[in-house]
Formats: structure tokens, sequence, C-alpha cells
């Protein structure tokens, strides 16, 4: 195999990551939407938690984007 096609092979397989950050995504908005349908005036103790949980997901995308760069790129 050449050196090339492991770097493309490589990066795309870094960037299969992104499916489960698109399902965490949308599980932690779906649990907010659900837990303030429940009870609506539990929403503001829950927000901080839905960003911190958001931004910590998300951070696994530009994980996975910054391998799949280095891998294509720099490698």
């Amino acid at each position: 195999m050449e050196v090339e096609a492991a770097k493309l092979i490589g990066a795309g397989l870094a960037v299969v990551g992104l499916g489960g950050v698109g399902a965490g995504i949308g599980n932690i908005f779906s649990s907010m939407i659900s837990s303030g349908a429940r009870n609506p005036s539990a929403i503001p103790m829950v927000t901080l938690y839905m960003w911190i949980g958001f931004a910590l997901v998300e951070a696994v995308a530009l994980y996975a984007l910054l391998i799949a760069l280095l891998l294509m790129f720099v490698f």
C-alpha cells in the first residue's frame, strides 16, 4: 500500500468519530428539551450542565478533525 493511500484511510478512520459526536449532541439537547417539558422550573439549574456536556462532546469532534488534518497534511 502506498503511503498516500494509508494517510487517507487513516484520516477517514479518524473522522468516523464524528458520527458519535452527532448522536451525543442530539442526546444532550433531546434530554434538555424533555426535562424542560417535564419540569420547566428546573431549566435554569440544568442549562449549565447542558452547555458543559455540549462543550465536552464538541471537543471530541475538534480532536477527531485535528487528527484527520494532521494525518492528511503533516505526516
